[in-house]
């Protein structure tokens, strides 16, 4: 491709690139560029929202760059203040090692591995004596750390800042530094970090990388960003059925968002299908099937459809709804709470949220309503029957 034509590719799905001028150069060099991603490991799905970096560094990767992916399992130990109101819960090194086993395979339906730099940053900040910390925190202000907007709010407030947080971006632009980072990509709330690693490779007398920024995807719920420990996340590794029916939930205003972040379809077939008078149901299938295809194949997209349709269309009872088992902690004298088996099975953010399901008559057991918030059922009746949450999550329920 000539520059233009990877340049026009890289802009979809970015907010800001610092700056294009300097990555236009950098094309120019006519060499591979190490392009760098990291990511903290601090939980075990990798969401559509993640996958929107994930994606972008798969763009680099097919036009002929290197994609360098770092595995944050020291950094995860600190935790990222971006974006966060207080300190974030440290993990410990067993949590860290399972997040990192699980999510593995699920990058690798993004990247080529093959064709992937895979570091583990512990493997040169592990290594530092605090001689080298001290020595690293004398290349960087607090007055520039302070700047951080996540801190600025907190001390206005009165909230702490704990010192292993300040320490965090410095970290993260150590990365850049050892892996001699071309460009660096990141979510919005990742500037901040993205430009200290900027900053550091001045330091060090290394050529300062290009920052590249994509926005954050507003989750299922169309008001806050898709996270797992709100729910409204939809995981490259759902079943067809559930990953169509999440997309299915989405409202109408975020469909060209998710088409631009979350698949390969051209804007303009976009903007023209939903410029058209068509009803918007039909944008948002399209959308379903596409995201289906991209991690399950064509096959799979086209069953998930004929699913939904057959289940929610012509309101049949879906015969192949995935298993769950019931989970044996929540059974107490033979029954289970309908609450405690809603939220036990992930079809619920807490408990609170499963009995305002149930009161609002979004909860069935093979057709059946559940009314009774604080109700009990038998663990027999359970057994092979449907559980049906809202109009797209459904569960065949089997004993533990």
């Amino acid at each position: 491709m000539t520059i233009d034509e990877q340049l026009a590719v890289l802009r979809r799905g970015t907010t800001e690139i610092i700056s294009e001028a300097d990555l236009t150069a950098k094309l120019e060099l006519g060499r591979p560029l190490r392009v760098k991603l990291g990511v903290d490991p601090t939980a075990r799905d990798v969401t559509l929202g993640w996958a929107v970096v994930l994606r972008k560094l798969r763009d680099f990767q097919r036009l002929g760059h290197i994609a360098c992916l770092i595995i944050g399992d020291f950094t995860a130990l600190i935790g990222d203040p971006s974006g966060k109101s207080k300190t974030r819960k440290q993990l410990t090194r067993e949590e860290v090692q399972a997040n990192v086993d699980a999510v593995m395979d699920q990058i690798g339906l993004i990247l080529d591995r093959d064709k992937t730099e895979i570091y583990f940053n512990k493997d040169w900040l592990g290594k530092m004596t605090f001689e080298d910390v001290i020595r690293l925190c004398s290349r960087y202000t607090v007055a520039r750390i302070l700047e951080r907007d996540d801190f600025t709010k907190r001390l206005a407030t009165n909230r702490p800042v704990a010192m292993h947080e300040i320490l965090y971006p410095l970290c993260q632009g150590m990365d850049s530094v050892e892996i001699r980072a071309d460009v660096e990509l990141g979510g919005n709330d990742q500037k901040f970090n993205n430009l200290v690693g900027r900053t550091l490779m001045e330091q060090y007398g290394l050529e300062p990388q290009v920052v590249l920024l994509c926005p954050l995807l507003v989750g299922t719920d169309g008001v806050e960003k898709m996270s797992q420990s709100l729910g409204n996340y939809v995981s490259v590794i759902d079943n067809p059925n559930d990953m169509f029916g999440k997309t299915m939930k989405i409202p109408d205003e975020l469909i060209e968002n998710w088409f631009e972040l979350c698949t390969d379809v051209p804007m303009s077939e976009v903007r023209a299908m939903l410029n058209s008078n068509s009803n918007p149901r039909d944008a948002k299938m399209r959308l379903g099937r596409e995201i289906v295809a991209l991690y399950h194949g064509e096959e799979a997209a086209e069953e998930a459809v004929r699913y939904f349709v057959d289940t929610f269309s012509k309101r049949l009872q879906p015969t192949e709804a995935e298993e769950a088992s019931v989970p044996a902690d929540i059974v107490e004298g033979g029954q289970v709470k309908a609450a405690d088996l809603v939220f036990a099975l992930g079809l619920a953010r807490s408990k609170g949220q499963a009995r305002d399901l149930i009161r609002a008559g979004a909860v069935s057991l093979e057709g059946d309503k559940i009314s009774e918030p604080f109700g009990v059922i038998p663990l027999e009746d359970l057994e092979g029957k449907v559980l049906k949450v809202g109009k797209h999550q459904f569960r065949k329920l089997t004993r533990a």
